[in-house]
């Protein structure tokens, strides 16, 4: 389904019925990224996925910033009457959940992120990480989407997933070649790490329970989320075996399992 923000139509989904559940997928993901979860455990939740900006069916005219993504979130979760819910976001869009958490925290009933990060500490490593993706997004608009994803399948961080079936690893490539050129540029302008708020000074003010995700397999992921349990309140950290970056992919029983048990008990 579609709704209209300003300049922007959202792409939404909402699957079965009970708790509600927010779903945030990765870059160069969609609300295809949850599919394997959503085929498992809607008969437990309400799951309410989007296509965040840049990517899937949603179409942004002007690039949004992660606050202004955030703002229309907030609108379009409270066009849906989604007065307090769980927030589950991957990687980009755990940084974009932790976001929305921090800039509407009466919403969230429990935050789960799945190898995310509070963003950049200091403001060097902001500009080292803002020019890496200036980088990157004109490597998208030079040579195109299909190169571009034959090199993002090809870094460290997605070693792990060359280890998953060949249908499955084909499904990931389809869903990354469904992008627009425009739509990752833009969203690596507008809503990389280096964009974005760091919030690693604010997470003690995040008093809602927090499940922190990291595969074993992601050591960078690891230690960030280490840092993050250590200044967050009430949060628990779960390093998942045998996993990279995109648990929910490799391991997506054990996610699924984690995910619903961590729900249903807050």
């Amino acid at each position: 389904m579609y709704y209209t923000i300003k300049d922007a139509t959202y792409w939404y989904e909402i699957h079965g019925d009970g708790v509600p559940l927010v779903m945030l997928h990765g870059f160069t993901g969609s609300t295809a990224t949850w599919k394997q979860f959503i085929n498992k455990q809607e008969e437990n939740l309400q799951i309410i996925t989007v296509d965040l900006p840049g990517h899937g069916k949603t179409d942004v005219s002007s690039p949004r910033s992660m606050e202004d993504c955030c703002e229309d979130l907030k609108e379009l979760l409270d066009h849906l009457q989604l007065d307090k819910f769980h927030l589950l976001g991957y990687s980009m869009g755990g940084r974009t959940a932790l976001s929305f958490a921090m800039m509407y925290p009466g919403q969230v009933k429990s935050l789960i992120l799945e190898s995310a990060s509070p963003g950049l500490v200091t403001l060097e490593e902001q500009d080292l990480r803002v020019e890496k993706d200036e980088k990157l997004a004109r490597r998208i608009e030079t040579e195109g989407l299909d190169a571009f994803v034959e090199f993002w399948e090809g870094i460290p961080l997605f070693a792990s997933q060359k280890l998953l079936p060949t249908s499955l690893q084909q499904v990931i490539r389809a869903e990354r070649l469904a992008q627009s050129e425009q739509g990752l540029s833009d969203s690596l302008r507008s809503m990389g790490t280096g964009k974005q708020p760091s919030w690693w000074n604010d997470l003690h003010r995040l008093n809602i329970p927090v499940l922190l995700l990291a595969g074993a397999y992601d050591d960078k992921f690891i230690q960030i989320n280490r840092s993050m349990n250590t200044r967050l309140p009430n949060s628990t950290l779960e390093i998942i075996e045998q996993s990279g970056h995109a648990i929910h992919v490799e391991q997506s029983e054990i996610f699924g399992r984690i995910v619903t048990g961590f729900i249903l008990t807050t």
